[in-house]
């Protein structure tokens, strides 16, 4: 049997997450049913990184198996029957024990916010046109690597054993028209980059102190932290793998 990892870029407006929902239409769901066209058999992928409802994606993975060997010309005919929204980057063919979730070390996000009103921003970043204090933003993402337990900056109901998370990038930029977060860490939990955002910019409005958001993950508390960032305005940038992961 055959391995093959399928490289991905998506916008997520119009779909209810990277993973196959019932009743909802997902990206796994488009690029399962673009293959099955193609090979004439049902494909049931494996995902690399779960992006909810409307976000974005520059990379993320999905992992099949296929009896017979394919060629990489195949993006070409993938891509003419997907929606314009989703885009398949590579197909690679890997050893047969690689795993695209398992195997990534590290994930990169970054969360686009925008403070003057922007047709062209509107659907890929956060409209927020208030006056903040980015150095007191910067502070507060340099406190994260101090830090390995995220049970704070998890949403509730979720299924993980874990709250545990290296974070190797923390920081705040100005780009152009936009302030971006960029945040890179060996796994992520369920809403941490939005809850991030989202209490990070009560520091900036000085609605909250240094000492808060340090007392937040000390203390595990989840009740103040801010959830509310749009998904619109994170894109999963990177899944990064070994060097020479590839190589076979």
């Amino acid at each position: 049997m055959n391995r093959y990892f399928l490289e991905t870029s998506y916008i997520g407006t119009n779909y209810a997450g990277f993973q196959i929902q019932k009743n909802a239409i997902s990206i796994q769901f488009e690029i399962e049913k673009a293959l099955e066209v193609l090979l004439r058999r049902k494909i049931s992928l494996t995902g690399s990184s779960r992006t909810d409802a409307g976000v974005h994606a520059l990379q993320n993975y999905f992992h099949f198996d296929y009896s017979e060997l394919i060629s990489n010309d195949i993006v070409y005919n993938i891509n003419a029957i997907l929606p314009n929204d989703i885009v398949v980057n590579n197909l690679l063919a890997v050893k047969p024990e690689s795993h695209c979730r398992f195997d990534a070390v590290a994930r990169l996000y970054a969360y686009h916010i925008y403070r003057f009103k922007n047709p062209f921003l509107a659907d890929r970043a956060y409209y927020y046109p208030y006056e903040v204090d980015i150095q007191g933003m910067q502070a507060a993402a340099e406190l994260l690597y101090g830090y390995t337990d995220y049970t704070a900056f998890s949403k509730r109901r979720t299924q993980v054993q874990t709250y545990e998370c290296s974070v190797f990038e923390s920081s705040w930029k100005i780009e152009k028209e936009e302030m971006i977060y960029t945040v890179k860490a060996n796994r992520f939990l369920r809403g941490m980059v939005r809850g991030l955002v989202g209490t990070m910019l009560h520091i900036g409005r000085g609605k909250m102190q240094l000492d808060q958001f340090r007392k937040i993950i000390e203390d595990k508390n989840s009740s103040l932290v801010d959830f509310s960032a749009p998904a619109k305005g994170l894109f999963l940038e990177e899944v990064i793998f070994a060097e020479n992961y590839f190589d076979r």
